[in-house]
């Protein structure tokens, strides 16, 4: 695996597919897939072809079918309708386990990793090294370590997953994946937890599979990562195919409008003046047990505060600490009275929420309903007695739904059945029944479209104007600097400086983010 590099200007892949060269011959085909789930059609004849060093993308809103035809790509479902071709020859793949022995991988969107074991234990399970009959523990290690390093992750790997931030165990399951031979490679949203720096070293990764003539089918909602990479384009939307195209063919503005066949407005809303009076929150010499230490900021009614940093830097560690989720100190105050929030209920009952980065285990309940979702942090509002009031909790639901465009053809649906970005968007509206004062959203696009991102930077941008005072923390340094008044960058659990107006770029942040001034500027290489 190749050695995380520095960021450099978007750039053409110098490895890409020259269009008028004769095509290698086809590894993976797919002709007329169709997958339905009951009466409802989520994937409607859909053909494409992946050939060997070629990097196919596949890109579409949330709810298009791209991770239905993935999974039916390898193993995970069977379709309705349609034909898979390996080398030519139809093959019925009996499961994941049939597709790996015949070189197809899946790196999954959702974490698939067993959180009571190590990383290395993860990235062998079920395919153990041995010396003799016993487990070869130390070649093991040594192997896992190697392919996180590769990553720039220098975690323990004997450490159990469940200790990881999201973007680490993503990593793990991106190694343990890449760790079996293989002829095809499928990525689903693999960068969606990832800094740009860890996205810089998977595309180097990418790439080198490409030059060894690994089949590559890519999906990402970061269309700047996909015009870097992609050799081929597909379009899904609502199921169907509505183009394949070659990507040197493309901008990302084109990639939108295909999505979501219209022309998109500006991505980020128009930005209010930096406000300048007396800060709402607080933080001083706060740390965060084994992860931040002497960290310092505050925020002010109306402004929107960013907070950047590398994976591992102790952005989401400092917040738990913050609202009680693990064990810190340090001085807290709210319009200058001091603060102690024991947990995150005492926090929201001080008009303070964090709407988590892992919105599908922390953030909503997926096998409970919509209404019961949105209601529950705010329950008392809806209580009658000792019964819930389930006609005002509906009108509420409604509410929610017109004002954050929740798109649910049945509010009945469990908030698992919804995409990313609608899910996104219940979780905004679950802790806004709160009616709270200052709002921390922890990557509030991570894993959903363009259009659903438009959306959520719309809202945030009301929020603010609404008076409240707003902190993101994201990986996305475009994001950041799109929707905020000032950056917080955070380096090895301190908080290494902050950029604000037009000292706001990517190049600045970088060189706080890492400590060091490559001379060049940010973007996906």
């Amino acid at each position: 695996m190749p050695e995380p590099r520095e960021p450099i200007e978007p750039q053409s892949d110098p490895n890409r597919q020259d269009p008028l060269a004769r095509p290698a011959e086809p590894v993976l085909e797919a002709v007329g897939l169709s997958r339905a789930f009951g009466p409802v059609e989520v994937l409607s004849d859909v053909s494409l072809v992946v050939r060997g060093g070629e990097v196919h993308a596949i890109i579409g809103e949330n709810g298009a079918g791209k991770s239905t035809l993935m999974k039916i790509l390898s193993g995970h479902l069977t379709p309705t309708r349609g034909v898979l071709k390996l080398d030519g020859a139809p093959v019925a793949l009996a499961g994941p386990v049939d597709a790996e022995r015949r070189g197809i991988v899946l790196v999954h969107q959702e974490i698939m990793l067993a959180a009571d074991l190590t990383i290395a234990e993860n990235m062998f399970l079920g395919r153990e090294t041995r010396r003799g009959l016993a487990l070869d523990d130390r070649a093991m290690n040594r192997r896992a370590n190697e392919a996180m390093r590769a990553f720039g992750v220098d975690t323990p790997v004997d450490v159990p997953v469940e200790r990881l931030s999201i973007a680490q165990r993503q990593l793990a399951q991106i190694a343990r994946a890449l760790a079996v031979p293989h002829r095809v490679a499928i990525f689903d949203e693999p960068t969606a937890s990832l800094t740009p720096v860890e996205t810089k070293a998977l595309l180097g990764l990418i790439r080198d599979l490409k030059a060894r003539g690994v089949a590559i089918l890519y999906i990402s909602h970061r269309l700047e990562e996909v015009n870097a990479v992609a050799d081929v384009v597909t379009v899904l939307r609502d199921g169907k195919k509505v183009a394949t195209r070659p990507a040197a063919e493309l901008t990302p503005v084109d990639m939108a409008r295909l999505m979501v066949g219209r022309d998109l407005l500006a991505l980020y809303p128009p930005r209010s003046p930096a406000p300048s009076g007396a800060p709402t929150l607080e933080v001083a010499h706060f740390g965060a047990e084994g992860y931040v230490e002497d960290a310092s900021f505050a925020v002010r009614p109306g402004e929107i505060l960013g907070f950047s940093g590398l994976v591992g830097a102790g952005r989401t560690e400092l917040f738990e600490a913050l609202f009680g989720l693990r064990k810190g100190s340090g001085e807290i105050r709210l319009d200058g009275r001091p603060q102690t929030w024991p947990d995150a209920r005492a926090g929201m009952r001080a008009g303070v929420v964090y709407l988590t980065e892992d919105r599908k285990s922390k953030g909503l309940l997926l096998e409970e309903e919509l209404s019961l979702n949105l209601t529950l942090a705010a329950l008392d509002k809806y209580r009658r007695g000792p019964l819930v009031d389930r006609a005002k909790e509906a009108k509420a639901l409604d509410a929610a739904i017109q004002r954050f465009d929740i798109r649910v053809g049945d509010t009945n649906l469990l908030a698992g059945q919804m995409s990313g970005g609608n899910q996104q968007k219940l979780l905004l509206a679950k802790m806004m029944e709160l009616d709270p004062r200052v709002v921390v959203i922890d990557e509030p696009t991570r894993g959903i479209d363009i259009g659903a991102k438009q959306q959520i930077y719309r809202f945030i941008a009301a929020m603010a104007a609404e008076g409240r005072s707003v902190i993101v923390i994201s990986s996305e340094m475009a994001e950041l600097i799109g929707v905020c008044h000032r950056i917080v960058v955070m380096r090895n659990g301190r908080i290494a400086g902050e950029v604000a107006g037009e000292a706001m770029t990517e190049h600045a942040i970088v060189v706080l983010a890492t400590g060091v001034d490559t001379g060049i500027g940010g973007g996906v290489a």
